[in-house]
C-alpha cells in the first residue's frame, strides 16, 4: 500500500512493486489525463511533476513514490477553469490529436513555474523531449510565449 499526495489530495493504492507511477495512476487511481506513449521513457506522453521535477511515470515504480507530491495534468487546473497555459493552448492550436498535450503542458508548466519569462531557445530546450506529430511544435511555442508575455 502507498500513500502519496495527487494535485493536492491524499490518495492511497494497492500496488504490485512492478507496476509503473503511469498504471498507478490511470488504473488505480482512475486519472486518465496522463497518456501511455511509448512506455520506454521516450516521447513525454505521460508527464507528471514529481516533488518539483518533471519525470516520465512509465519510468517510475508506484512503489518509489510512496509520501510523494503528484501532479498531473488534471492538477493544472484551479477552481474548475483551465490555466492560463491550457486556454492559450486552445487559443492558439496548439493541439491536434492531443495526445501530447498532457506532457507538453505539464513541461511548460514547469519551466514558466521556475522561470517567469523563458527565451524562446528556454521554451524550444524544455518541450525537446515531448513528441508532437502534429502541429510541429510552432503553435506550442507561439501558446507558451503568449503566457510569458514574450513577443513572438
Amino acid at each position: 500500500m502507498i500513500t502519496l499526495i495527487v494535485n493536492g489530495t491524499p490518495m492511497t493504492a494497492a500496488v504490485e512493486p512492478r507496476r509503473s507511477l503511469l498504471d498507478c495512476l490511470r488504473e488505480d487511481l482512475h486519472l486518465h489525463g496522463t497518456h501511455v506513449g511509448c512506455e520506454h521513457g521516450v516521447c513525454g506522453c505521460c508527464n507528471v511533476i514529481l516533488d518539483g521535477e518533471v519525470v516520465r511515470s512509465c519510468l517510475i515504480f508506484a512503489a518509489q513514490v510512496d509520501g510523494c507530491r503528484v501532479t498531473t495534468i488534471e492538477g493544472l487546473e484551479a477552481d474548475d477553469r483551465l490555466s492560463p497555459l491550457q486556454e492559450a493552448f486552445c487559443q492558439f492550436h496548439a493541439l491536434q490529436c492531443g495526445y501530447c498535450t498532457p506532457g507538453m503542458l505539464i513541461t511548460l508548466t514547469d519551466l514558466i513555474s521556475r522561470t517567469a519569462q523563458p527565451t524562446e531557445q528556454e521554451l524550444i530546450d524544455a518541450i525537446s523531449g515531448n513528441l508532437c506529430r502534429c502541429t510541429g511544435y510552432q503553435q506550442i511555442i507561439e501558446a507558451a510565449r503568449s503566457v510569458t508575455g514574450r513577443p513572438g
